[in-house]
């Protein structure tokens, strides 16, 4: 591996032969679980999710 210290690149290849695929496939596998990304909701999905915590009037101003 170019440009990789030595501890890092040998990490790598034991982790790639406790997985049973090559140095370059657990590198891709690294990545892609790395890069993965939760779906984002929506703004109308994040409403929906909030529970139900009371009326409206529940949160009126008192005026006093």
């Amino acid at each position: 591996m170019r440009n990789v210290e030595e501890d890092v690149a040998s990490a790598l290849k034991q982790q790639a032969a406790a997985h049973g695929r090559s140095m370059e496939a657990e590198h891709r596998a690294i990545l892609k679980e790395a890069l993965k990304r939760p779906k984002r909701r929506t703004f109308k999905e994040v409403l929906l999710g909030m529970p139900n915590v009371g009326e409206d009037a529940d949160f009126e101003r008192s005026r006093g």
